[in-house]
């Protein structure tokens, strides 16, 4: 197995509709339990924005979150191909790879970006 010390999941949540579907992959790629989390999914809002019309104003965000159980299915890197959570993602925020070409990708794509390193 390669060192992936120096990898992480990057997500664009503003795109996030809290599907579920990254977190149910982790499960079943692990062979979690339904309590059991790998990904999990955090819900942040809903909260009134200032000065805004009402039909935008209001924000609501879900954060998809690894967990101490997440190592980017390294089995699967090993093997050429996708973390689970990433590759059944169906709005296609999240992403993976070194932690500087992370960085660099999220540098432009607004506020609403995390990097997660992980173990």
């Amino acid at each position: 197995m390669a060192d992936y010390s120096n990898y992480g999941l990057l997500i664009d949540y503003k795109y996030c509709d809290n599907c579920g579907s990254c977190v149910v992959a982790c499960q079943e790629e692990k062979g979690l339990a339904a309590d059991q989390y790998g990904i999990k999914v955090f819900e942040k809002g809903p909260w009134k924005k200032d000065d805004v019309t009402m039909e935008d104003g209001w924000d609501w965000d879900y954060v998809p979150v690894p967990t101490d159980r997440c190592d980017l299915c390294a089995s699967r890197l090993d093997a050429g191909k996708k973390p689970m959570c990433v590759k059944h993602c169906l709005t296609f925020c999240m992403d993976y790879g070194p932690l500087d070409e992370l960085a660099k990708k999220a540098a432009g794509l607004g506020e609403k970006v995390a990097i997660f390193k992980v173990h």
